[in-house]
């Protein structure tokens, strides 16, 4: 170090006895050299503080084992991120949690419908019913994410002011970030971390009825249909996909002057559920009028669903059904992972661009055109003839 020193401040006089221009940008390119260093060591140092205040894997499964919400929520953060080092924690922190589940099972419990239809409302009527009983009671909320900007409302708990502060409560709001089907690619695994937690009732509230919607009955025990009465096209806007799968169905604000449209409502659906196959043999879809607002019929909401899911318990539907969601979701993850790693290809990014111009163009089927990006991204991984 001593030699070097004395090697710069030597080439100092020099430059200095060459001239004062070159004197000065010298000077200029020391202090610039300087100021990066300084960087660097703030960038460093704030890294190793960064790291010494994100808790570890380990630590967050303990705290979310405990009950500690702060660790559910940023074991949920962690699960959302899209950052490389974060998912990898992420799957530590989800296999934790599978691998030492709760000795209890919790009810995973779906809920959607139209807009307007008081969602909202009903879980938190609902879920603070169930926390007066002694149950605790997880909420996921999925909002959805503009197509435009990416961001999000996430106004759930503004809407579940009583639940969200509630003790045995926990209620979470998440982006859909674009996924289709009503829930976010990573609410299965949120609701793993809450069953960690012991929140044994999980409510999964979806961004409304659409066309692939039907996406969270693949990760719920117990899908619930939600409408409201008094209007006569309401069944005609409603997917039949969504009416085969609902176990339950919930005509919400039956009370004041709906009080009598209610009770057509659900004639209609009764009649409705009847032409339809129902999705477990040893099950028979009900339809219940309720209010949120007053309280109305949601212990015998909580009674049926205590039944469903002691039918499912007897018959051994419980266990299959859990099997049949973990797989689901695999394949939906492995579809997610393909496409993001085909969306990153080089090769692929390069030849998609050229065969966006000739679809847009009308030179080349948009079918076939995505055959030759597939073709191309699988070839990208095959091996050179010249290796053996």
């Amino acid at each position: 170090m001593p030699i070097i020193l004395l090697t710069s401040v030597t080439l100092m006089r020099r430059i200095s006895s060459a001239g004062p221009g070159i004197s000065r940008r010298a000077t200029q390119h020391k202090t610039r050299v300087g100021l990066c260093q300084c960087k660097r060591q703030q960038s460093s140092l704030h890294q190793q503080q960064q790291s010494a205040r994100t808790p570890t894997v380990q630590s967050l499964f303990a705290g979310i084992r405990e009950g500690n919400r702060g660790s559910l929520s940023r074991g949920i953060t962690l699960v959302e991120s899209t950052r490389s080092d974060h998912r990898e924690q992420a799957r530590e922190l989800v296999a934790a949690c599978v691998r030492e589940p709760q000795q209890k099972r919790a009810m995973r419990i779906g809920l959607t419908g139209t807009p307007g239809v008081g969602k909202s409302t009903f879980i938190e009527a609902f879920g603070m019913m169930l926390v007066g009983r002694g149950h605790r009671v997880s909420v996921m909320a999925v909002d959805p994410s503009s197509k435009r900007s990416g961001g999000s409302v996430l106004g759930d708990k503004t809407r579940m002011q009583r639940l969200s502060v509630a003790d045995g409560a926990y209620v979470r709001p998440s982006p859909s970030r674009g996924t289709l089907g009503g829930v976010a690619r990573n609410t299965l695994d949120s609701i793993i971390l809450a069953e960690a937690g012991g929140y044994d009732v999980c409510l999964v509230e979806t961004v409304g009825v659409g066309q692939s919607e039907t996406m969270v009955s693949e990760m719920v025990d117990m899908f619930v249909l939600l409408m409201q009465p008094g209007s006569g096209d309401e069944l005609q806007g409603v997917k039949r996909g969504i009416m085969e799968l609902a176990d339950l169905v919930v005509i919400n604000k039956a009370d004041g002057p709906l009080a009598l449209p209610a009770r057509q409502t659900r004639m209609d659906i009764m009649n409705a559920l009847h032409l339809m196959v129902p999705r477990r043999s040893t099950w028979t879809p009900k339809a219940i009028r309720a209010s949120a607002t007053t309280g109305h019929n949601l212990d015998r909401i909580w009674d049926t669903v205590q039944r469903y899911f002691a039918m499912l318990d007897t018959t051994g539907q419980w266990d299959v059904l859990r099997t049949e969601q973990q797989q689901k979701w695999m394949w939906r993850e492995v579809t997610s992972l393909l496409l993001g790693a085909l969306e990153r290809n080089p090769k692929t990014k390069e030849y998609s661009r050229t065969l966006e111009a000739e679809v847009s163009a009308g030179r080349l089927p948009p079918t076939v055109a995505a055959e030759q990006i597939v073709a191309a991204f699988l070839s990208s991984f095959e091996p050179s003839p010249s290796i053996k």
